[in-house]
This record gives structure tokens, C-alpha cells and sequence, in this order.
């Protein structure tokens, strides 16, 4: 292991480039038998991920070839679904000088991103219920991650981000833009959204979050959707959980359609989402077996959601659950390993077209071809948290002069964080308990 990249990592300030933001270094401080390239571009709609393994297949190809010999790794991965087609033809061309690794096609079902069922799709190893990939001896980490660790090992610190933009907008494509810009400015590179009312999910479909236009780009930005407002998907992400507990409190039957399509209950965790509704109705889960901290199994993929004939939202009420638990101070403390996946898994596996159908987003599934000339901007705004963690501690202040990669903020010590780097060349204009602002 290479004390060198984790330094080298940790410094230039990587983090896994969708979902938390976990710190890269943290991740890579491990020994592993196998390393997996997460390239199943989990949500519908995101285009990033397949297109990195598309046109940048060689360098994606030593960056899982470094992070392998990092980890002490006998082999590495890339895992992703069958139908991106133009980036396994890619990545199986530059095969041949990486002996260590190999590509793996994924079925086109969500959530194949999630990083247990992709461990379990490529090795046949079940992750322990609220355990990581390396108790099993896997690493995995994002396309856009791995890219960012191999800059990071030439002096490259993180300062621009892929993003889709794709929805209601005219032009829908990927950018490659300076951390910091605004949701607008982002949108704007896509012509602007072409409905007059509408909402921005952060993320995917299924898992991103509804923000802001004048909310920031940051590391762990993926896609921006433009949403029309009244979208069924608006109506589900904005609906109050006191009222997914009244629907389910007087609508749920029990048929248990979302504990079998539930990807981490068909893993073998005892996570059973029918089971958790009855709390709503009765108070009680009605089986000895179980108890609300089994809520802490979920992972809120949202597909629960979709298996319900009646369109209630477990999963919105698992997410409420674990609140009140860590609320109380009560944490999870279930780590059973399953020994095997349940009956029939790969018949149940959800296929992603059926999913973007029932979205509503069929319309949207378009290309969103990639663009990575970096455009300029005045002035970016740089949150001070971008990622799991403490938020980052300025070292500079207003009034000072930055060239676009300089330090701005560390990791405080002995915190879990990352540091933020310019990602414009200007002036330090402002500094708050947030961000800082960068003027060009």
C-alpha cells in the first residue's frame, strides 16, 4: 500500500463523485482482494458515467490498475450494464495491456449501482446488513472517482465536475463545469429549461433531492433533471410523511410486493419493508422477528415505491424510522451476513425501461451527448461541505488573490472530510460559515 496516493488523494480532495461523498482516502486506506469500477450509472437518465468509459476507456483502465495495486487487489473490475455498448466496446479494446482486469456486463435492472448488489453480481459475496464492501475484501468506487484518484496521483487537485443535464430542457447534454457555478448557470449550458414551472432534481430520479437554481454545483453533483411542476415524480419526492403514514396506516394490504423486489432483502438482509408499514396501522410489526431498527437496512432506492399497487412509499417511511432512532441515540447494531440471496433473485430483478415508464420520464430518455469544453464563469461559490463529513476550514481570506486549483480549505484535524480547491483563478470576495466566493 502507498502511503503516497492516500496522501496525494487526501490532498487533492476526492470524493466519491455521486451519492455521500465519502473521502476517497479514506476508502482507499484498506487491503482488498478485488477492486470494482461502479460503471451500472444506477438512476435512469444519468448519461456520465458511460460516457467517461466511452471516450476515456485507457485511462479509466490505469486508474482501476493503480487503485488495484494500492490495495494489495489480485484483480479489477468494471462493472457495467450491457446495453452501454459504445463503452464496453471501449473498454475491452484497451483490455489487453491491463492483464489484472476485466469487465463485467450488468443486466439493465435498478438499482444494479448499488454497491452490495454490484459486489454480489461480480463476486457472488454478500456484504453483512450495515456493512461495507470490504468486509467481503472489495473495494468499489464511482468511473468519475477513479479518474479523480488517477489525477490526484499527477499533482491534480478536484476543481470541475461531470454533469447530465437532461429533463425538460433544450438541449439535454453532459458538461464538464468549474465547482461552484450555480444550478442555473449549469441549466443554461442546455438551453435553459423549456417549461415555464418546473423543479430541479439534484441527482437521479430515484434517490437525488429537489433543489434550488441558485443552489451550487459540487463534487458530488451527477445530474441535473428538470422536472415540470405537477410531474407525478414532484408530486411523490414533495408528499409529507405524516401523509404516507395515513396512506399506509389505511391502504396497505400486506401483499409484500416491496419486500420481493427489495434489492437488499433479496440479498438475505432482514429487511422486509411490508413488514415495517404495519407500524402505521398497528403500532407493532406484528412479528417477533422484527423491529423498527430493521429500518436501518434500507437504502432508500425508492423502488419499493414503484413494486406498490397502490403507490404508497416505504421507503419514506423507513427514512422517518431511522430519524427517530438516531434521534434516541439508538443506532444500528444488525450485521447478520446472509449465507445465501433469496429464491428467484434474478427474476425479480426490476428492469430499468419498465421503471423509467412508471416514472413518467420515457420522453426524457434521450441522449444527452457530452460536451467537455470547460466554459467560462465570473464567479463560483464553493461550499465549505462537499461530501460526508466536517465542513472543510478556510485557509484563505477575503481579499486574497487564488489561481484556479490553489488550497482554499482543509480537512479540520482530525475530522473526516475533504479539502476544496479554486476552481476559478480570481479573488476571495466572501467568506461565511458555508462557502467561500471566488470572484474571476
Amino acid at each position: 500500500m502507498s502511503e503516497n496516493l492516500i496522501a496525494q488523494v487526501q490532498s487533492a480532495g476526492v470524493v466519491g463523485a455521486g451519492g455521500a461523498g465519502f473521502p476517497t482516502h479514506v476508502k482507499l486506506n484498506a487491503k482488498a482482494d478485488t477492486v470494482i469500477i461502479n460503471g451500472a450509472e444506477c438512476e435512469p437518465l444519468l448519461r456520465v458515467d458511460q460516457q467517461l468509459m466511452d471516450r476515456q476507456a485507457e485511462k479509466l483502465l490505469t486508474a482501476l490498475d493503480l487503485i488495484v495495486d494500492h490495495v494489495g487487489a489480485e484483480k479489477g473490475v468494471v462493472a457495467l450494464k450491457e446495453h452501454y455498448h459504445a463503452a464496453a466496446e471501449s473498454l475491452k479494446k484497451a483490455l489487453p495491456a491491463h492483464p489484472k482486469l476485466s469487465v463485467h456486463l450488468l443486466g439493465a435492472f435498478y438499482p444494479a449501482g448499488d454497491e452490495q448488489v454490484i459486489v454480489y453480481e461480480v463476486t457472488g459475496r454478500i456484504v453483512p446488513e450495515g456493512g461495507i464492501p470490504l468486509a467481503v475484501g472489495v473495494v468499489v468506487t464511482n468511473v468519475e472517482t477513479a479518474l479523480n484518484v488517477l489525477d490526484a496521483s499527477q499533482g491534480k487537485p478536484v476543481v470541475e465536475k461531470y454533469v447530465t443535464l437532461t429533463g425538460a430542457v433544450r438541449t439535454p447534454k453532459t458538461v464538464k463545469v468549474p465547482l461552484g457555478i450555480t444550478v442555473a448557470e449549469a441549466l443554461a449550458l442546455a438551453g435553459g429549461p423549456t417549461v415555464p414551472d418546473y423543479k430541479v432534481v439534484n441527482g437521479g430520479p430515484m434517490m437525488g433531492k429537489i433543489v434550488g437554481v441558485d443552489s451550487a454545483v459540487t463534487k458530488t453533483t451527477k445530474g441535473l433533471i428538470v422536472v415540470p411542476a405537477g410531474h407525478p415524480l414532484l408530486v411523490s419526492l414533495e408528499r409529507p410523511v405524516t401523509d404516507s403514514t395515513r396512506r399506509a396506516a389505511t391502504a396497505c394490504m400486506q401483499c409484500s410486493l416491496c419486500s420481493e423486489v427489495c434489492p437488499r432483502h433479496m440479498l438475505g438482509h432482514r429487511i422486509e419493508p411490508h413488514k415495517l408499514m404495519r407500524v402505521a396501522a398497528y403500532g407493532s410489526l406484528c412479528d417477533p422477528e422484527q423491529t423498527p431498527m430493521n429500518a436501518y437496512l434500507c437504502v432508500g432506492c425508492r423502488l419499493c415505491e414503484y413494486a406498490c399497487v397502490m403507490g404508497l412509499q416505504p421507503w419514506k417511511l423507513n427514512n422517518n424510522m431511522k430519524n427517530i432512532l438516531a434521534g434516541k441515540g439508538i443506532r444500528n447494531s444488525l450485521n447478520n451476513k446472509p449465507e445465501h440471496a433469496a429464491p428467484f433473485r434474478d427474476y425479480k430483478r426490476y428492469p430499468v425501461h419498465k421503471l423509467i415508464h412508471q416514472l413518467g420520464l420515457a420522453a426524457y430518455d434521450v441522449d444527452a451527448p457530452m460536451d467537455e469544453t470547460v466554459p467560462a464563469f465570473r464567479s463560483v461559490t464553493l461550499p465549505l461541505r462537499q461530501g460526508a463529513g466536517a465542513p472543510s476550514e478556510p485557509v484563505v481570506s477575503v481579499g486574497a488573490a487564488v489561481s484556479k486549483g490553489d488550497l482554499i480549505a482543509k480537512i479540520p484535524e482530525g475530522k473526516l472530510g475533504s479539502s476544496i480547491h479554486a476552481s476559478i483563478t480570481g479573488t476571495v470576495t466572501a467568506i461565511d460559515g458555508d462557502s467561500i466566493v471566488i470572484q474571476a
